[in-house]
């Protein structure tokens, strides 16, 4: 019987920054045009985080389940280490998704109606991520799920549900906000090639290997800094998203210089840092020139 701290671990707490950066961008982009709406940013962060929890152990039961996880390098899994029944973390899924669609709805009721199907497409892209017979994680396009999801939708549905428009300034954030949580997952999967390829799991970095991997998280993690000079278009203040430069060298320290399996921890834990840390700096700044 898993604990209570086990299950919260099983959530997967270190990727809680790729839920609120998006919301964090999404606000700025919208405080910039004078749309900012507090309340609704309030609920679209509830969308993301029970999504982003959902999404999470609906992994946690699918990789389960397949035996991905019977030999881990990386933190605790509850099916693959049998401190928990595959029912019960699928149930777990089940109520986190059910949790931010009820909350997802609201905002549909409060902003337009056809973000239901929005909303339809993120529960299904939580699910067959790695679930169902044929799940898109296993066949390299996590990375674009990513990108497509906690980029795109998250920072330009964040600013549509409060500004009830779209800009150029969202688009740029939603692109830099995208890279970062690929790079997040860049490193994730850097870390797994060797258990992923023995288990048959194809990600984007089993099908690239090993050193065009690493520079892809290089480059992940630099697509940001170049919106950051971007964004001076709308201000100047957007240029405090420098800030989270050294967090994004300290990210890819252990990518560049070769580290492996435990060791590339930190990459994880540092990218979403320097995501959370550069979205927050340049929602402020974007808010300032509203």
């Amino acid at each position: 019987m898993a604990t209570a701290a086990q299950w919260i671990e099983g959530a997967r707490p270190r990727t809680l920054p790729n839920a609120i950066a998006p919301v964090f961008a999404g606000t700025g982009a919208a405080a910039s045009i004078d749309g900012a709406v507090w309340w609704k940013a309030v609920l679209a962060l509830l969308v993301s985080l029970a999504l982003i929890v959902g999404v999470n152990y609906a992994n946690d039961y699918s990789d389960g389940i397949r035996g991905t996880d019977d030999e881990r390098v990386g933190p605790l899994r509850l099916v693959g280490s049998k401190l928990a029944s595959a029912t019960a973390v699928k149930n777990a899924a089940i109520i986190s998704l059910a949790v931010g669609a009820v909350f997802g709805l609201v905002l549909v009721v409060l902003t337009a109606w056809w973000l239901i199907l929005i909303g339809a497409a993120c529960l299904a892209g939580a699910w067959f991520y790695t679930g169902g017979s044929k799940p898109y994680g296993y066949n390299g396009f996590g990375e674009i799920a990513v990108f497509v999801f906690f980029g795109l939708i998250g920072v330009l549905g964040t600013e549509f549900v409060q500004a009830e428009r779209i800009d150029w300034a969202g688009l740029v954030l939603a692109v830099a906000v995208g890279a970062f949580s690929s790079a997040v997952l860049v490193a994730n999967n850097l870390r797994d090639i060797p258990t992923d390829t023995e288990s048959g799991k194809v990600t984007l970095a089993v099908k690239l290997g090993d050193p065009r991997t690493r520079t892809l998280h290089l480059i992940m993690l630099a697509i940001p800094f170049l919106a950051t000079l971007t964004l001076v278009v709308r201000t100047p203040w957007a240029l405090v998203g420098l800030l989270a430069v050294p967090l994004a060298v300290r990210a890819n320290a252990p990518v560049r210089s070769g580290r492996g399996g435990l060791e590339l921890i930190p990459a994880l834990r540092d990218s979403g840092l320097a995501l959370l840390v550069w979205s927050a700096v340049t929602a402020l700044g974007l808010g300032l020139a509203g």
